[in-house]
């Protein structure tokens, strides 16, 4: 109770919550510009260009590997900025507001759960990085926000 307490002074749920929108956007402007380079010294440029190269038909349209990569690729942009706006928003609402939206709140936390355990097994260290430092922000800031009256 009274590390709660202690912590509750020091960090707010409203801070927290703005502290991730701004790491989700910096994320998404790192994720943008970063998943379609490709350095020469991985060696994977005849695999790059027969991705860009290979056409085949999906479904009535004439399409690339590569399309369908720069494709998801953007989806994740656009789901970055979609948190971003989502934690930017927690972080204007009241401490009872979010008590009261519990659900939404966790669910946020697990989903960059699974965010910080796909970057750290797919991907590399600047991503883990981002990952947990927002998993923390999320975190600390439902658990903050978890009963206000306590």
């Amino acid at each position: 109770m009274r590390c709660h307490a202690t912590l509750a002074k020091i960090m707010r749920p409203s801070l927290l919550y703005r502290i991730a929108s701004i790491l989700l956007i910096l994320f998404a402007v790192g994720h943008t510009l970063g998943f379609r380079q490709v350095d020469p010294k991985w060696g994977v440029d005849p695999l790059i260009q027969s991705m860009k190269s290979v056409h085949f038909n999906a479904n009535g349209s004439e399409r690339t590997y590569w399309d369908f990569f720069v494709g998801f690729g953007l989806f994740v942009t656009a789901l970055l900025i979609l948190a971003s706006v989502v934690a930017w928003q927690f972080g204007s609402l009241s401490v009872e507001t979010l008590a009261s939206m519990r659900m939404s709140t966790w669910a946020f936390v697990l989903c960059f759960a699974f965010v910080a355990f796909l970057s750290w097994r797919y991907f590399f260290l600047l991503p883990v990085i981002f990952s947990i430092t927002i998993l923390v922000c999320l975190t600390l800031a439902a658990w903050l926000s978890r009963n206000p009256r306590s």
